[in-house]
């Protein structure tokens, strides 16, 4: 297992190498004169005179491109990845401060999602074409085939314009004052977390309040198609021959299901689940935006708006970051799920 994972990390600096020349390929489209003002930090410098001279050579604009990709390195390794417009703010501290809001209703959603995507697609294996089994594929097609934001403005609709439950945003007013008051101890950026923390179950409760409405829309969508994975996997699993084996010897239905078919039938639900649990991080942009959430997506989807380059390119950086530190879990999860990968 252990050089399993060293073979993998030994991949990560090459790929990240690889990503970096695509990104700052991308940044070189913009050419000199946008890349002069996408570097300048706000209104206030660009009056100053010989801002553009200074950021040409700060950045080293007017060098070869290989010194400019150094200098664009080391600028990142720093933490400085350019002003965004949109953020009022340096992006590295515009990503960072709306991360935990993506990072909270990524958590609560990932445990129903997998889970039960999970179960539901066993139970639909094992009742195969019988009543349960079709209703579940009925719902799963449902589900997939439904636009999310449809989905969401309909569970605005009914629990918060019709029956008053699960309103939009992250907080009522009067919990985001608290949250932003001195007393109030900001640890890990998560309100549910730092409100149990700082023993304010009346914000943890407001904030739980406002994560149902798309914690359901994020796990009505993603159930239905690790529902349809589980249940196809399972499937094929409970015709192998060592399923018909382990039957004839008399093993208990449970022990077969639970210990022989689903660890091998989980190998590509585990795929599906950390590519889901990747793209939860990375941000949802039209969940975020329906619900009127201040997370990841919602900014870069503002971002991409209004054109403002070097948040989009921060933000692409970021979700990079995470969709290659992603496939390195979702690789260790194969050799725990089955040690016979860990030898390939």
């Amino acid at each position: 297992m252990v050089s399993y994972i060293i073979r993998r990390l030994l991949l990560l600096p090459l790929i990240l190498f690889g990503v970096s020349l695509i990104i700052f390929g991308m940044l070189e489209l913009l050419g000199p004169d946008k890349l002069v003002s996408v570097y300048i930090r706000g209104p206030e410098s660009e009056k100053v005179a010989g801002a553009a001279e200074r950021i040409i050579k700060k950045y080293g604009l007017d060098q070869p491109l290989p010194v400019k990709y150094a200098k664009w390195v080391g600028n990142i390794l720093k933490g400085d990845l350019g002003w965004s417009l949109v953020g009022k703010q340096p992006v590295l501290n515009a990503i960072l401060s709306r991360f935990p809001y993506t990072l909270e209703l990524a958590l609560w959603a990932i445990v129903p999602v997998v889970f039960v995507g999970i179960w539901l697609g066993v139970v639909s294996a094992i009742h195969h074409n019988r009543f349960l089994d079709h209703f579940l594929r009925v719902f799963a097609i449902v589900g997939w085939s439904f636009p999310d934001f449809v989905f969401g403005l309909f569970m605005i609709l009914i629990f918060y314009s019709k029956l008053g439950w699960f309103p939009p945003g992250y907080l009522s007013y009067e919990s985001e004052e608290i949250v932003r008051s001195a007393e109030f101890m900001k640890i890990t950026g998560l309100v549910t977390i730092d409100s149990l923390i700082n023993g304010r179950f009346d914000v943890f409760l407001d904030a739980l309040r406002h994560l149902i409405a798309p914690v359901i829309t994020l796990a009505y969508l993603w159930w239905a198609y690790i529902l349809r994975i589980t249940r196809s996997s399972m499937l094929e699993v409970l015709r192998k021959e060592y399923i018909r084996t382990a039957r004839s010897k008399g093993l208990p239905e449970d022990v077969v299901i639970h210990k022989h078919a689903k660890r091998n039938a989980l190998i590509p639900v585990a795929t599906v689940a950390g590519q889901m649990i990747i793209a939860l991080l990375a941000g949802t942009v039209i969940i975020e935006t329906v619900f009127n959430r201040p997370g990841l997506g919602r900014f870069m989807a503002t971002a991409a708006t209004q054109l403002d380059y070097m948040s989009i390119i921060g933000g692409a950086l970021f979700y990079s970051l995470l969709l290659v530190l992603g496939n390195l879990v979702v690789d260790v999860s194969y050799a725990i799920i089955d040690p016979r990968i860990r030898l390939k």
